[in-house]
């Protein structure tokens, strides 16, 4: 269905006929508190006694809860189809600094491979991430080129508001939509055509709930979850839910949760993972880590072995930091022999 016909059929069928072609209109306007509107009237119809300031308290007018529904349609258009490009490998190929001088090397990522981005605070990682994220085809600043499988990815692919091939998690996650997370998560699985739908839904809530530092309950709003709490959750979701076989994650090390086992998740899943970090247990976590410098990719470094047999030395003392954390969180104190703690002598939080 094209998007003139989608659009057509918002404007001119009943509410009732949507929410029976896309159970996740439905769920939009519970998300705003219009889950009783008329289903016998078309869109228009339904809206005309709700005042523009109601949906102003939502950051919505008339027009985008239109472009709303029409993209949540084209999503589930496209996940009926099953037409999502099966991803092997993304390839970067090289572009310019920030200075106009040539990048020094492009790379390849293939499935189920993290990649680490490190560099300075702003030394260009987001900028690279974004690259990827629209899949640049010497479009932006960087004139950097994107390929899917080896070829130039066509404007289907690209521009596919539904089957989406990247799923992105920024530092500042901010849910506007007021629902339970057990109505979130029914609403992202139905749009996905996800098979056993409450099992799912549960498996997302019990992994989200390991990787929070502090738990949630699956009745509780989404605007209601803490910054770490609504990564978690959609680390969860990306991992578990999402057929995106691409994800990009920002500095995953602010976020309060268990990083470690968020990324590992997620290559378990097979995803190509790219993550920006400041954080060296992450970076030598990785296949290989991508340095920034100056907005251009200065060096591509594979994880060596003697790294890895460090990194055992990092996750020891990281969980060391953990313990500590953890005491603040309670209520502890930590006035006890700190170098004992460290070192293995004595003494614990």
């Amino acid at each position: 269905m094209e998007h003139s016909q989608i659009l057509k059929m918002i404007h001119t069928q009943k509410l009732g006929r949507l929410f029976e072609l896309c159970p996740a209109i439905r769920l939009f306007f519970s998300g705003i508190r219009l889950e009783r509107l008329d289903t016998e009237e078309t869109l228009e119809e339904a809206l005309q006694g709700i005042a523009d300031e109601y949906l102003e308290d939502f950051g919505l007018t008339r027009g985008e809860i239109s472009d709303s529904l029409v993209r949540l349609m084209e999503k589930d258009r496209d996940e009926k189809s099953g037409e999502q490009v099966a991803v092997r490998e993304l390839t970067v190929l090289p572009g310019l600094d920030k200075s106009g001088n040539a990048e020094q090397s492009g790379f390849t990522v293939r499935r189920g491979e993290i990649v680490a981005v490190v560099g300075p605070t702003g030394s260009g990682k987001s900028r690279l991430l974004g690259d990827i994220e629209c899949l640049a085809q010497s479009d932006t600043p960087t004139e950097r080129s994107i390929l899917i499988n080896g070829e130039i990815p066509d404007d289907a692919c690209r521009f596919s508001l539904g089957g989406r091939l990247i799923s992105q998690l920024s530092q500042n996650m901010n849910f506007v939509i007021d629902l339970s997370i057990r109505d979130f998560l029914t609403m992202h699985a139905q749009s996905r055509m996800v098979e056993r739908v409450d099992d799912r839904i549960e498996e997302v809530f019990l992994c989200a709930n390991r990787l929070s530092g502090e738990p949630f309950q699956m009745d509780s709003g989404v605007t209601q979850l803490s910054g770490g709490q609504s990564r978690a959750l959609m680390i969860a979701d990306a991992a578990i839910l999402s057929n995106s076989p691409i994800v990009l994650i920002d500095e995953i090390e602010n976020a309060g949760i268990d990083r470690e086992q968020a990324v590992r998740l997620l290559a378990e899943r097979e995803k190509i993972v790219f993550l920006s970090t400041h954080d060296p247990l992450l970076a030598l976590s990785a296949d290989r880590r991508v340095v920034i410098r100056n907005g251009g990719v200065y060096r591509v470094l594979e994880t060596s072995r003697r790294e890895r047999s460090n990194l055992a030395v990092i996750e020891r003392e990281d969980r060391k930091l953990m313990e500590l954390r953890r005491s603040i969180r309670l209520g502890g104190r930590l006035d006890f022999d700190m170098e004992a703690f460290f070192h293995g002598v004595q003494g614990s939080a």
